[in-house]
């Protein structure tokens, strides 16, 4: 198998404004608003415990959820589901540069 045949799950978190933002997933793009934001990492960080993540292998190896207030579903397997909780981590945690 080549680099060609790996398949990537990249996901980006980008602002859109003050108080709204856009998840882009491989699929679609889902506006989200800032207490939709929050609520979004608090679901996938409850998900990707060592337990949790240990009960979705043995179980479906899969999680569905539901995002913007129910308005979107995502499929997501083990390695989106924690490239989700990389893009959400670094969004919250990585300085970003202010222009003064």
């Amino acid at each position: 198998m080549n680099s060609l045949d790996v398949e990537t799950y990249n996901m980006m978190l980008e602002k859109i404004t003050l108080c709204r933002y856009r998840l882009v997933t491989k699929n679609k793009e889902i506006d989200l608003n800032f207490p939709q934001l929050l609520q979004l990492r608090q679901k996938v960080n409850e998900l990707t415990t060592p337990e949790k993540l240990y009960d979705i292998i043995e179980s479906e190896n899969f999680v569905l959820l539901f995002v913007a207030d129910k308005q979107h579903l995502l499929y997501l397997d083990i390695p989106q589901l924690l490239d989700l909780k990389e893009e959400i981590l670094c969004f919250f945690s990585c300085p970003k540069l202010v222009l003064i």
